[in-house]
């Protein structure tokens, strides 16, 4: 079957590049992230919760999770209904059932215009595509003109947060990084580098020959796209290449025209605390002269689709509310999770995406406090989610030692019968006794992988005492 096709039927599966599991394992148990993580994340929480006070936010959420919900059971019809339309306002789709079918899309488009730069708006599934990495091997430029991921690219990294991919960083680091890569004088003044950054990035727009995009939203029933963002990068990517590329998640569109302001609403105040974002552009086909193609990709998304017990994980609209929140992304920090996506969302596609064997220990790297479920504005019930690929992790023997299995197992048999369990806080009690003759305690890891010393157990149980009286 060819990389390009041109029915959402004929889409399946496929494993997301860039997943690195030994980074998983060291960070997740050893966490390096910057100290001013958590007070960001606070901060960003803060702005959201004032922001949302101004809306009937309960109702929002409940129409966003109810509209969902409507794309996901007709996504097929919705998805058809979006190509006829932008198809008939003078776009392409094209449609790529895996990642790399969607790069080889892209570079053949690049190709065929004779592009030796491109510039690009800010676009996780273009992280998905392994995209940059695509264009350099074909001697194409990319140029990423989203701020954020201008910085991390230089420093060669990932992005470490769904839509603050530099958050990590403080002014200091980017102004040693300037100086290091761009031989800039160093500043850590924030208006120095941004102003250094803009010099840098504005010839780049005229020279590209291919400019490209995310997708926000795809509205079926006229072929809209939609981009929301703070810079003004994406519409100038848009605009001033004589091509633009959008690349666009399936689970993307949206029924109407009239459902897309309740998403407006919710995705900036749930993602930084705005009432609308600074730009909201609405592509409605290309410009005389220019061209326009819309790549639909599954990536592994209808596999996510099949299952109804994950299904519920392709509305999220990328706000990142459930990074601000959550005690384990604020600890560890986005590059922990090792792939595209972190966070409780992250450590719930990522497994889908790239397989439990390689990704199984992602879900357990959760308190299951369930504040990711309450920030999220889409009602996405994450903590159910992310018990359910932990079993899924657990089915597959994809996590854990065969002696930690095989412990868990004796632990849930002496739990479910109480002869089994009194008998084994008997052995326990032994067993702490004789700890505390050699003078010595069992620690838990935490982490950080300092461990803390495991409370002392009552000398009596409650029933014992209760029975004596």
């Amino acid at each position: 079957m060819s990389a390009a096709c041109t029915s959402p039927k004929s889409l399946s599966a496929s494993k997301a590049p860039g997943f690195d599991a030994g980074a998983v394992r060291r960070q997740l148990h050893h966490p390096t992230a910057a100290p001013s993580l958590g007070p960001s994340m606070q901060r960003a929480l803060d702005c959201k919760r004032s922001a949302q006070s101004q809306v009937p936010w309960a109702a929002l959420r409940q129409r966003a999770h109810d509209v969902k919900a409507y794309v996901l059971a007709n996504l097929d019809s919705l998805l058809v209904s979006f190509e006829t339309e932008f198809r008939a306002r003078g776009g392409a789709v094209l449609w790529a059932r895996t990642a790399a079918d969607a790069g080889d899309i892209f570079l053949d488009i690049a190709r065929r215009h004779g592009a030796k730069s491109v510039v690009k708006g800010k676009s996780l599934v273009s992280e998905e595509l392994a995209l940059n990495a695509r264009l350099r091997a074909a001697g194409i430029e990319p140029v990423e003109t989203d701020l954020g991921e201008f910085i991390v690219a230089l420093a060669g990294q990932k992005p470490s947060h769904i839509i603050a991919p530099a958050v990590h960083l403080s002014s200091a680091d980017v102004g040693r990084i300037f100086e290091a890569k761009l031989g800039l004088p160093y500043s850590a003044d924030p208006a120095t580098l941004s102003l250094a950054a803009r010099e840098l990035l504005r010839a780049r727009y005229l020279q590209a020959g291919v400019g490209m995009t995310g997708v926000n939203f795809a509205i079926a029933e006229t072929g809209t796209v939609v981009v929301v963002e703070n810079e003004g990068n994406a519409g100038l990517s848009a605009a001033a290449p004589p091509v633009h590329v959008l690349l666009m998640g399936i689970e993307k569109v949206l029924p109407g025209l009239a459902d897309l302001s309740v998403f407006l609403q919710l995705l900036a105040r749930a993602g930084t605390g705005q009432k609308l974002t600074s730009y909201t552009h609405h592509f409605l086909g290309p410009e005389p002269g220019k061209q326009m193609y819309c790549i639909l990709i599954d990536a592994g998304r209808t596999d996510v689709f099949a299952d109804s017990q994950t299904r519920e994980s392709l509305a999220c609209i990328r706000c990142g509310a459930c990074l601000n929140v959550c005690p384990v992304y604020r600890r560890v920090g986005g590059h922990a999770y090792g792939g595209v996506y972190p966070g409780p969302i992250g450590s719930v596609v990522t497994p889908q995406m790239v397989g439990v064997a390689a990704a199984g220990e992602l879900p357990f790297a959760s308190s299951l406090c369930g504040a990711c479920r309450e920030e999220c504005p889409v009602k996405i019930d994450l903590p159910r989610q992310l018990v359910f690929m932990r079993s899924k992790a657990v089915a597959s023997r994809s996590t854990g030692t065969f002696t930690e299995r095989v412990c868990v197992r004796l632990w849930a048999a002496a739990m479910m019968n109480v002869k089994t369990y009194r008998a084994a806080v008997a052995v326990a009690r032994l067993l702490q006794r004789a700890a505390h003759l050699l003078r010595t305690r069992p620690r838990e890891a935490t982490l950080d992988g300092t461990g803390f010393r495991l409370p002392t157990m009552a000398v009596t149980t409650f029933k014992e005492w209760w029975g004596d009286r």
